[in-house]
């Protein structure tokens, strides 16, 4: 396999799946304005959507969204427990997550990274203040999202709360969250990651 990714982006989440799952894979870095991969390659060849992460299958075919790649990659290495069983309730519980991580929280930090006016990020700001709150009362009473186990849920957030430095968003308000976030800032996988695509960058 081959994951797409850009030094800083929303490709870190896969990253750390891949490498918490023991799956084989290929890093190919992607220069995201001017949609190419290190080797010269139209990276709209390859992804027509144009962002990352993507990951290239073994059988050639590309799959897209970060939160489904996640899946995939927890699919295809059960035994490590990052995704509970399709059909479960709790498997329906982690895609809540994983669902209000991308909708409520990933994309209300766009506007944050754009040239828009200070009072309108302040919005977007306040919207994700928001959403932190809930999941510190959730960090507060468990050490991730579905209890003692990392998930790939986890890995999404995680990823989301390295870009609060960034974006005027001070963690020091959610003690439960700062303390998650050292946690899994710890783990092997998370380190090799942040490594590797420094390396790559």
């Amino acid at each position: 396999m081959k994951l797409y990714f850009a030094k800083g982006t929303c490709a870190l989440h896969p990253h750390v799946v891949l490498l918490e799952s023991g799956l084989s894979f290929d890093l190919v870095r992607v220069d995201i304005r001017a949609h190419k991969t290190q080797d010269g390659t139209d990276y709209y060849t390859v992804n027509p959507k144009g962002y990352v992460p993507a990951l290239q299958l073994d059988d050639g075919s590309i799959l897209t969204e970060g939160a489904v790649i996640d899946q995939y990659i927890a699919d295809r290495k059960p035994e490590s427990r990052l995704a509970p069983p399709a059909g479960t309730m709790e498997r329906y519980r982690l895609q809540e997550w994983m669902n209000f991580i991308a909708s409520e929280i990933h994309k209300s930090f766009s506007p944050l990274f754009g040239s828009y006016a200070d009072d309108v990020k302040q919005i977007f700001r306040q919207k994700i203040s928001g959403r932190l709150d809930l999941i510190e009362r959730t960090l507060a009473a468990t050490p991730y999202l579905m209890g003692d186990a990392f998930t790939i849920a986890d890995a999404y957030l995680y990823n989301m709360l390295t870009w609060t430095p960034y974006t005027g968003i001070d963690l020091a308000k959610w003690p439960a969250i700062q303390a998650f976030y050292k946690r899994v800032e710890e783990r092997p996988s998370v380190k090799t990651a942040v490594e590797q695509e420094k390396s790559k960058a």
